[in-house]
């Protein structure tokens, strides 16, 4: 394999006998490392190795300095910001521009930029034309279309940015003064500073030798230039005349000036090499469906190696750093060495996503009198996270189980401290004062809890470092207010830079790199994920408040450049590859639909490949693109033993028995009732802030069975009369706040504070319980035989099966039973709204039907359960709906209706017992149909009835 690094490390052999006398420069510290290899292996004698430095090594060398770090200069500009501007932002609103001007004063600085001319006022553009004699006609032409496309602008719009234009001037030279002042800097301050000195830097002792350098600043291009026509320094360039020669070739783009410039010209090899023009590679395109399963298929590839392979020579090259672990759990078993040079972002891992998680609960906490309470959702986010659960796993479940029982939408700290230490830590209200101690605990603890996870550890490490250095910071900066809210915000997106640095033998095993990080570094085998356009080259984007026509007009860099120096970095792959493998995804990603990378495009097109590597291969991941199949569950042996529970073997009071609610739930869908009465399978329960449907019809009914329960326990009568109304009316408040203590677990002790959802349903109940008691005035006197609970109606009924006759137990918890003269009532209580019509019993127990009435069934099956209970009953059973939502209308009737013909007016239902017979019938062939074991449990064919249930995702519906 033709390796660059080592072929120049014996070129320096041969013309350099003796390395300790040499400086060898190169990009970046990795390649450094290969360089110092090569060179190791090539020497027969012992002797002292060269100086190995890069261009920022020089840099800060001669400088005497290093940079101070970003923060801390964001900091700075913002003290002199608000010097300058009479009304000037916070440093939260300053932090993200702030950034931006700091970069672009380091590039004014990198690229040897007037700051003056560039940051000129426009007011003076006339004075500013009349010199411009330092800059090309193109330049001068690109800065006269900016200024007419400004003058396009509103007034208002130009105002600001004049204003603003015009600060920027004066707070790069107070930024800049105040630096100096502080002794402190940014590293093109340096950078300048010592271009700017060039004159009074000695002739060296050693030789410099420049190696494998593709773009520079101005300010190292000034340096280099220097060092060569001064101290006859030496440069090898890592190039291929495939794109030097190209001029449409993106990726020769500074190179093809270099060649020309008179002081790098000459540097330039006679004969530049061709290893991508004269080696052909075997190149292999894939086109995969997600982003993840990249990774499956870069283990694919590296288990297809040979063991007898180095495996050194093999690179996975990713562009998007969220790719490294899961390429890492798909490497093959017999790989055992593998170095990554990349770091991972700490902002990805789990436990920053907890820190961060516990600081934003400080938002979220409320106080009342003395209590600190914790809203449910983050907490509950808290509560589910390995860290919490391997503290106390058993109080986290119980926890957990009593948030959702009891709908606690705020839990008090004094509850979440019974969890212990750990818990105790987490879970108070902060003061400012208190927020670095308590993270630095925090982190200590976590550390101690994750013994056995060096990775975790590794990541609380730099978080514990940054954490340090952030409180540094902010114990220096006096003008800056710090608030919990700026806190939070500084955190983040301090944290949204720290990455975690892998540490692994570079020079051994397989090599799992980052796109810059392979710079002058050759491998036989190149794997690259995520070859999309965006992520391989990455999106253009140059944030900057440096408008483009200007960046240009004054060669500062712009997007082409970034595009260049990453077509470069592509190619360069290609000088010694043997086999390339380039991977894209067809996911979209952020609306956009997955696009292959230009560079695939260039070399299909360009390079003069074999059929067979110009067809990519379409990595398919299976799935099911047909319809769901209808699901339908036989009755097994196994089930049929479990509807034997329902069957009444014994007692009738120690039997299940079919409600109202499973019965109809057959008749809607069969899969359904399986799922539920069958499969024990639990709708997923959550806290509820707002009071739903079903929670206010359960409040509706409690209210009312502890009104009229409570009241004829105090009279010692079940009968209501007129008069009893007025004092009724006094215990509807009450009745309601006992019926929200129930609902949500409340000890009787604990005072009930309604947030404003459960107030006003507090207030709508107490208007229809009043409704109620008004049409119950209207009715008095009349006995109240039951509430809901004080009894249940248990039933059995004789039907045929497959094994015989058996008995099976139906049974049901009517709202409230009275009796008004000689009609027994059997009323149920709705908050919905309900038709009472129904044409005859069979539409009752036609699961076909559109317009089956589902409550009219029910209430006739209490019919049944009342007169089976007292076989003796001679009244009239009269089934009641009181719908809260009708009971306000003048007509309102509770009662069912007979409509058996369309066009005939209805029939008030008078007596269930006249429809007795056709019930018992149409119940006896519904629980027939229960216990059939040719009937299977398959899917309603109504598939509008999939909309709003719970089990529709388990369908695929």
């Amino acid at each position: 394999m033709n390796s660059f690094l080592e072929n120049t490390a014996k070129d320096i052999l041969a013309i350099y006998p003796f390395l300790k006398d040499l400086v060898i420069v190169l990009p970046n510290r990795r390649a450094g490392l290969f360089f110092t290899k090569h060179l190791g292996n090539l020497i027969d004698k012992p002797q002292w190795l060269p100086e190995v430095k890069t261009v920022e090594d020089i840099f800060y060398g001669y400088a005497g300095a290093r940079p101070a770090d970003n923060l801390t200069l964001i900091f700075e500009l913002y003290k002199v910001y608000k010097s300058l501007h009479p009304d000037p932002e916070n440093f939260d609103k300053f932090y993200y521009w702030g950034e931006m001007i700091l970069k672009d004063f380091n590039d004014v600085d990198q690229f040897m930029v007037n700051a003056e001319k560039l940051y000129h006022h426009l007011s003076e553009i006339k004075e500013f034309e009349t010199d411009l004699s330092y800059l090309t006609e193109s330049q001068v032409q690109l800065i006269k279309e900016f200024w007419k496309s400004f003058e396009k602008q509103d007034k208002g719009h130009q105002e600001k940015f004049l204003h603003f234009w015009q600060m920027l001037i004066a707070l790069y030279s107070n930024f800049k003064a105040r630096l100096n002042e502080s002794r402190m800097a940014y590293s093109g301050m340096l950078y300048r500073q010592v271009v700017e000195n060039l004159a009074r830097i000695k002739r060296p002792d050693k030789q410099y030798i420049f190696i494998g350098f593709n773009a520079f600043t101005k300010t190292e291009e000034l340096l280099l230039k220097h060092f060569i026509s001064q101290f006859g320094a030496k440069v090898y360039w890592d190039v291929d005349k495939y794109y030097l020669n190209d001029k449409i070739q993106e990726a020769g783009l500074f190179f093809r000036d270099y060649v020309k410039d008179p002081i790098f010209g000459p540097t330039f090899p006679e004969f530049l090499p061709a290893n991508i023009g004269k080696k052909r590679a075997r190149i292999k395109t894939y086109s995969i469906p997600l982003k993840v399963n990249q990774a499956n298929l870069v283990g694919e590839l590296l288990n297809s190696i040979s063991p007898e392979e180095k495996m050194e020579e093999t690179v996975v090259v990713l562009p998007d750093e969220q790719l490294l672990f899961p390429v890492l759990h798909t490497l093959p078993h017999g790989i055992d060495k593998v170095n990554v040079t990349m770091g991972y972002p700490v902002k990805n891992a789990p436990v920053y996503a907890f820190l961060e998680a516990v600081l934003d609960m400080q938002q979220y906490i409320k106080a009342e009198e003395t209590k600190t309470l914790y809203y449910h959702k983050p907490l509950i986010d808290l509560l589910t996270s390995v860290y919490l659960k391997n503290s106390n796993e058993a109080f986290v479940n119980k926890l957990l189980i009593d948030i959702q029982e009891s709908n606690m939408v705020y839990v008090s700290q004094e509850r979440l401290h019974e969890g212990g230490p750990f818990f105790k830590l987490i879970f108070h209200k902060l003061s400012l004062t208190e927020l670095f101690p308590y993270l630095g605990n925090l982190i200590k603890a976590l550390a101690e809890q994750q013994k056995e996870e060096p990775l975790q550890r590794s990541y609380l490490f730099q978080t514990f470092k940054q954490l340090n250095r952030l409180q540094a910071i902010l114990d220096n900066q006096d003008e800056v207010q710090v608030n919990m809210d700026f806190f939070l915000s500084l955190f983040r997106k301090i944290f949204r830079e720290v990455k975690l640095p892998f540490e692994g033998e570079p020079l051994e095993g397989l090599q799992v790199m980052g796109v810059l990080e392979t710079r002058n570094l050759d491998f036989r085998r190149v794997i690259i994920c995520n070859m999309n356009e965006e992520s391989f080259p990455p999106a253009g984007k140059l944030n900057s408040m440096i408008p483009f026509n200007l960046r240009r007009a004054f060669n500062l860099p712009v997007q082409e450049q970034n595009d260049a120096i990453y077509a470069y970095t592509f190619y360069r792959l290609l000088h010694s590859a043997e086999e390339v493998h380039m991977i894209y995804t067809t996911a979209a990603d952020q609306g956009k639909a997955g696009e292959r990378s230009r560079y695939v495009h260039q070399i299909m097109e360009e390079m003069d490949l074999p059929e067979e590597d110009k067809n990519e291969e379409v990595i398919y991941v299976p799935v099911d693109l047909t319809s769901a199949r209808e699901i339908s569950i036989p009755k097994s042996p196994e089930i049929m033993i479990q509807l034997e529970r329902y069957v009444v073997k014994g007692e009738l009071a120690h039997t299940t028995a079919f409600s109202p609610s499973a019965l109809n739930l057959w008749l809607d869908c069969r899969l359904k009732f399986y799922m539920k009465y069958i499969a024990g399978i639990v709708e997923k329960e959550e806290v509820n802030e707002e009071v739903d449907p079903a929670v206010f019809g359960n409040l509706a009914h409690l209210s009312l069975e502890k009104l009229y329960g409570g009241y004829m326990e105090r009279k010692k009568r079940t009968v209501i009369h007129k008069e009893d109304f007025k004092e009724l009316t006094s215990y509807v408040f009450p009745s309601i706040e006992k019926a929200i203590r129930e609902q949500y677990h409340l000890e009787e002790h604990v005072e009930v504070k309604l947030n404003g959802q459960l107030a006003i349903a507090r207030d709508v109940l107490q208007k229809y319980i009043l409704g109620v008691l008004k049409i119950d005035e209207d009715t008095a006197p009349f006995e109240i035989i039951s509430l809901e609970a004080q009894k249940r109606y248990k039933t059995s009924m004789a039907i045929n099966t497959a094994s015989g006759n058996v008995e099976v137990a139906v049974g049901g918890i009517i709202d409230r039973v009275d009796k008004v003269g000689d009609i027994i009532r059997l009323i149920d209580y709705k908050s919905g709204i309900d038709t009472k019509n129904f044409p005859d019993i069979a539409s009752l127990f036609d699961r076909e039907s559109n317009k089956r009435n589902k409550a009219a069934m029910q209430t006739l099956l209490y019919g049944f359960l009342y007169q089976a209970t007292f076989p003796d009953n001679s009244l009239r059973l009269k089934p009641a709906i009181f719908n809260l939502r009708e009971i306000f209308k003048d007509d309102f009737n509770p009662y069912l209706h007979h409509k058996p013909e369309q066009y005939k007016p209805s029939m008030e239902l008078e007596d269930y017992m006249e429809f007795h017979g056709e019930f018992v019938l149409g119940l006896k062939g519904l629980l027939e149909e229960i216990f059939d074991p040719k009937v299977p449990f398959d899917q309603t064919a109504k598939i509008e009835k999939c909309k709003s249930c719970s089990f529709s995702e388990i369908c695929g519906r």
